[in-house]
């Protein structure tokens, strides 16, 4: 086991990671979720989840949710998690999820919600008119990972807030409750390069499906024209590479785009600068598509496959959902016990 998935706990290894299904999958879920959960099934138990209780935090349109909850779920397949391995679930199919969110609801504290950043990002200046979902949404994260007793949690910048406050969740549960060391406090596992993908019209903002600009994102169902007119077309500055990674200080698209080869290539920024020492970034560009048109096209035609035939997808969710609740139901009927409700 590698030290990013190493644990002290008394609890089984059990990494759980979810994807929300709200738009089209891009480089960025790609390099930060797809790509680190395939190597994760080689260390140790996972199960991972399209989250479709969270996708309607904010309205979306029911057909656009089926397709994309699919989407991400073919995209784990085609990215190279094996379902017969690895659970594949769809969040609202184990009810035990938004069971154990109610009583999570009760346990958490207001003060704790209002400090969560990222509620306040996406409510902005509206947020008496944000649903009371958004509100609770880290409530929701919780137990869907305390619900398996996972102790690892693959987690961005953006999420590391959230995972803080499940195990604050965890501690008062086990506290309140006087059951020790019942809920793990599950760790962040430390992914490598190219976790955090830029926009490649922004070099300061998070690569995103909510972007207006497609040019802002490769999605991962572009096909190789399409990528390599991105990367061609990704802003940059009129400097060269530099050959080391402090070169690239101030450098945000720059950086951006050297982070997504190393992430692509499986390796680090200051590989790449040594591969590339001075080179313009017409050269660099060309070696980028063709990299990215390697990796990522084969992926696209299999999630193509894939999506042509749902019944397939479903099928092999409803699997993972039967595998997950022989998990998950043990650990709800002794959390009603603990809270005291009638059996």
């Amino acid at each position: 086991m590698s030290e990013a998935v190493r644990t002290s706990t008394s609890h089984t290894p059990l990494v759980f990671s979810g994807t929300q299904p709200t738009g089209t999958l891009h480089l960025g879920n790609y390099l930060g979720a797809l790509k680190n959960g395939v190597k994760l099934q080689e260390q140790m138990s996972c199960i991972y989840c399209a989250v479709d209780l969270h996708a309607i935090t904010a309205w979306i349109d029911p057909t656009k949710l089926r397709h994309a909850t699919r989407e991400v779920i073919a995209a784990y397949i085609a990215a190279g998690v094996d379902p017969k391995r690895t659970i594949l679930i769809v969040q609202s199919q184990v009810p035990e999820h938004a069971e154990l969110a109610w009583i999570f609801n009760c346990v958490a504290r207001m003060g704790w919600l209002n400090r969560m950043t990222q509620f306040k990002e996406k409510a902005g200046k509206h947020k008496e008119n944000s649903s009371v979902g958004l509100f609770a949404y880290p409530n929701l994260m919780a137990a869907d990972i305390l619900i398996y007793k996972a102790t690892h949690v693959p987690v961005g910048e953006d999420q590391k807030q959230h995972l803080e406050l499940t195990r604050d969740i965890a501690q008062k549960f086990n506290t309140d409750f006087a059951a020790p060391d019942f809920f793990p406090l599950p760790e962040p596992v430390i992914v490598g390069p190219g976790m955090r993908v830029m926009s490649l019209r922004d070099g300061s903002k998070k690569m995103s499906k909510s972007d207006e600009s497609d040019f802002s994102r490769i999605n991962l169902t572009d096909d190789a024209d399409t990528i390599a007119q991105k990367i061609r077309k990704a802003r940059t500055d009129s400097d060269p590479l530099p050959d080391t990674v402090k070169g690239l200080e101030g450098r945000a698209e720059a950086e951006n785009l050297v982070n997504i080869f190393a992430g692509l290539a499986d390796t680090t920024p200051a590989v790449v600068l040594a591969q590339f020492p001075g080179a313009q970034f017409s050269t660099f560009k060309t070696a980028l598509a063709e990299l990215a048109i390697a990796k990522l096209v084969p992926m696209a035609d299999e999630m193509r496959r894939l999506l042509a035939d749902p019944a397939e997808i479903d099928r092999i969710v409803k699997d993972g959902a039967q595998r997950a609740r022989t998990i998950a139901a043990p650990v709800m009927a002794e959390v009603r016990r603990l809270v005291g409700f009638v059996a």
